[in-house]
């Protein structure tokens, strides 16, 4: 434990004013003695009481007086003051890092010559996400394992000490860290191989319809293709300078004999028509 005394000097003090402190000790001889260090401070500067105050169940008195070469100031008095129980207990050294779903903390707390005042530790958890806090109180320990965390989340931890005779305790910085991600679990795995499968069984259908569909054209262009070519021939045929076909073949019959060889059997077979003078001329004869 360490203590310090601190004093402000009074309004319009001059600047060459120097400071004297003493102590007053309850179960001696109440006697005022000066503290070693202490006899010439100016202004700004504090007295260190650590080893004037030995004793931490016993109970202490300071004053501080001002003076100057020609000068001198009434004493200011403080209240009485017990080590044990009025000791401001100093924020403690404070580590964390993430584990996982939960959060390691690695604690040291200031000297205290020996004695056992430091019982009980006191947790401040805050969620960064969405501010959501809760209070944990732990024996004291070192090390401290706060578990049950969200993993892969940030949190912000305080830490107070607490102690059965002082309750005047000064809480350390917040420290902030993540929970270590968490490992993918089997029924994580199982899920992405599940859709996995799932995508590559859909690619293989689409491409199984697009080759379908490519043979299904295929077929379809060769059926149609002697029709096309019977239609070109005929359309050849009764634009051009041959004779008529009897029996008046029309388009829509040769389209009915099936192709293109059909089409030139018929026309082998047919005979020109003669006209009529030609059959006149052979009645007369």
């Amino acid at each position: 434990m360490e203590h310090t005394l601190s004093f402000l000097p009074g309004p319009e003090t001059p600047t060459s004013t120097n400071f004297t402190v003493e102590i007053l000790r309850l179960r001696r001889n109440r006697s005022w003695k000066p503290v070693a260090g202490c006899s010439e401070l100016t202004a700004g500067q504090t007295c260190n009481l650590t080893q004037a105050f030995k004793d931490p169940f016993d109970h202490y008195q300071a004053r501080v007086q001002a003076f100057t070469p020609n000068r001198t100031s009434n004493w200011t008095m403080s209240g009485w003051f017990q080590p044990l129980t009025d000791t401001m207990l100093g924020p403690p050294d404070v580590s964390v890092s993430g584990c996982g779903n939960c959060l390691l903390l690695k604690v040291r707390v200031p000297p205290t010559r020996g004695l056992q005042l430091h019982e009980e530790l006191v947790f401040h958890v805050q969620r960064t996400r969405d501010g959501a806090q809760f209070k944990l109180n732990l024996h004291y320990q070192e090390e401290i394992t706060i578990s049950y965390l969200q993993p892969g989340v940030e949190y912000c931890v305080t830490v107070t000490v607490k102690a059965r005779l002082n309750s005047n305790a000064v809480p350390s910085k917040s420290h902030c860290a993540f929970t270590s991600p968490p490992q993918p679990s089997s029924s994580s795995l199982h899920v992405v191989f599940s859709l996995l499968g799932a995508f590559c069984a859909l690619g293989f259908l689409l491409i199984g319809l697009v080759v379908y569909g490519s043979q299904l054209s295929f077929k379809l262009r060769r059926r149609l293709f002697p029709r096309t070519l019977s239609y070109f021939l005929l359309q050849s045929h009764n634009h051009g300078n041959a004779p008529e076909c009897s029996g008046h073949i029309s388009a829509m019959q040769l389209h009915k004999e099936g192709s293109a060889d059909s089409l030139l059997t018929v026309h082998r077979h047919v005979e020109p028509l003669r006209s009529s003078s030609e059959e006149g001329e052979e009645n007369v004869l």
